[in-house]
């Protein structure tokens, strides 16, 4: 039975993520953001009975519905599918060196995730403050909110938000706890952030993107996977690696690993400039918009 939410779900940059990726029929390759399977499909369809799809995924919720999407079809040749819980920073740790043909990660938060309010990702619906990608994770957003001092609370919300109005956001946020909900601290972001000037987005996004990226410890799992262990690690030379971010900060940290990669002989280029969505793609997929695609092939 298909899932509601894979029925919703549109996977970013799908052909070209599989065009760079290259994929050989046999080879072994790695999702390391499975998701709800979408890349890992059409990448499992190129790989034949003799191939392996490893996916990574910290939330179960997804590498559920990624196992019945990923199950053999009634007719057809299929790979191994291995579905691993865990970040993709511990890459190195579990799966083998100088064993991958392909490595994938499409970064940020899933539709899933930000579909189910009591997940609490989105201020489109009333859900508890979480934000946790893992749910067995210890920090919760309602713990960030509600508990760090008003001057850490600031540094995160410009940190990871890039939001210009951290400090005027964070003493709104201390002065009205205890905030419960993603409606209240919506509501309290907003007449903080809030400008007479038109805004292209919500006042309350960066502060959201912000708390998510903290909690989920989403930069640091990123420069984990790019390091030296990890995603150079399990590439065999010839291998592909090929990363999806959705905002600057993820894109800079990146740009900035392969650049060095590149120098140092880890890495080829394959993409001098990044790759963004089509106009055809974002019309059918807005969340597309500020995507960015690169990719390198390890030496």
């Amino acid at each position: 039975m298909v899932d509601k939410a894979e029925l919703g779900h549109v996977s970013v940059l799908l052909k070209e993520a599989i065009d760079f990726l290259a994929v050989q029929r046999g080879g072994t390759y790695i999702d390391a953001t499975v998701g709800l399977g979408g890349h890992s499909y059409e990448i499992a369809k190129r790989l034949g009975a003799r191939g392996h799809l490893i996916g990574l995924d910290k939330d179960p919720t997804a590498l559920e519905i990624a196992r019945r999407r990923l199950q053999p079809p009634p007719q057809g040749e299929w790979p191994q599918v291995s579905l691993l819980q865990g970040s993709f920073a511990e890459i190195g740790q579990r799966v083998e060196a100088a064993s991958a043909d392909g490595l994938l990660a499409d970064l940020g938060v899933s539709s899933l995730q930000l579909d189910d309010a009591a997940r609490g990702f989105s201020f489109q619906a009333e859900g508890a403050l979480d934000m946790r990608m893992d749910p067995q994770a210890e920090l919760t957003a309602d713990q960030v909110v509600n508990r760090l001092d008003e001057k850490s609370l600031a540094d995160v919300i410009y940190e990871f938000g890039e939001e210009r109005r951290s400090r005027r956001i964070a003493r709104a946020i201390v002065r009205s706890r205890p905030i419960r909900s993603t409606k209240q601290l919506e509501e309290v972001v907003w007449a903080a952030a809030r400008s007479m000037k038109h805004e292209r987005i919500h006042p309350a996004t960066r502060t959201f993107q912000a708390i998510r990226i903290f909690v989920n410890r989403e930069l640091d799992d990123l420069r984990g996977l790019l390091s030296e262990g990890a995603a150079p690690h399990v590439l065999r030379p010839g291998g592909r690696l090929v990363i999806i971010s959705f905002h600057s900060l993820e894109d800079r940290i990146v740009k900035d690993a392969l650049r060095e990669g590149a120098r140092n002989g880890v890495y080829r280029l394959l993409t001098k400039k990044p790759v963004g969505a089509t106009a055809e793609e974002i019309a059918l997929n807005p969340r597309s918009r500020s995507t960015k695609l690169r990719a390198a092939e390890r030496i």
